[in-house]
């Protein structure tokens, strides 16, 4: 069956729409009929993706730093008057040596860069959804979240973190209106991901679209009653 979703009237942020997943899922919305706000650092990227379509707004973010991702909700709720759904693409993974090795550096860049970043949307966006009194979050974690791996404790211990944000932001707004979930991909085929892995099975992998898919859902009218989910979207792998 082939669910076709509509989000005619409904304003969808995401931030890293520059990304191989960020634009298929800006794709996925724009098709459905959402008004966009595309939120990244990479301006001349998001020009590439939705440059000519209509009622899309294109937000330069430090999704890093306090006052830019502040300044960024500000401009996207007086632009389009409301955010409906908010879904929180930006991250990203470094493969590292064994923990005892890790630099300082590799560690913070991690956790900043798939936790903080979504703290400091989620904070941002959260009142002005509290004030509609409706709204859907969706958050991006990985499988990786869910136990640690060789080589990779930073990036485990931060999407572990998305999860855990993911599942405290539902506890607390589920009496608002507010429905907060998360992702789980598994390793999706990118041409940055076939580059690493060359002799991988890349039909194993779940692709940017299919994954876009499942976000749109939990972005839905129908998905109301899933609430603190993490949704494991790993194709065959």
């Amino acid at each position: 069956m082939n669910i076709t979703f509509d989000f005619a009237g409904k304003a969808v942020l995401i931030t890293g729409a520059a990304g191989n997943l960020g634009a298929a899922l800006a794709e996925a919305f724009h098709a459905a009929g959402a008004a966009l706000i595309l939120a990244e650092r990479n301006l001349d990227r998001l020009q590439e993706i939705a440059g000519s379509w209509p009622n899309t707004l294109l937000l330069p973010v430090d999704l890093l730093d306090e006052a830019s991702v502040q300044q960024m909700a500000a401009q996207a709720v007086a632009h389009h008057g409301r955010i409906d759904v908010l879904a929180n693409i930006a991250g990203g993974f470094t493969m590292g040596p064994p923990l005892h090795e890790t630099e300082l550096k590799t560690w913070e860049f991690m956790l900043n860069l798939n936790a903080r970043s979504v703290f400091l949307v989620c904070r941002a966006i959260i009142p002005h959804m509290l004030a509609q009194e409706s709204g859907k979050i969706i958050n991006v974690a990985a499988r990786a979240g869910l136990s640690g791996g060789a080589r990779m404790a930073p990036y485990s211990v931060s999407k572990s973190a998305v999860i855990r944000l993911t599942e405290s932001m539902a506890a607390e707004l589920k009496g608002h209106n507010l429905n907060v979930n998360c992702v789980l991909p598994g390793t999706i085929d990118t041409p940055q991901n076939r580059a690493e892995m060359p002799n991988a099975d890349w039909s194993r992998w779940v692709t940017p679209e299919a994954i876009a898919r499942v976000i749109l859902f939990l972005a839905a009218d129908d998905a109301a009653a899933i609430q603190g989910a993490a949704v494991p979207v790993y194709g065959r792998g």
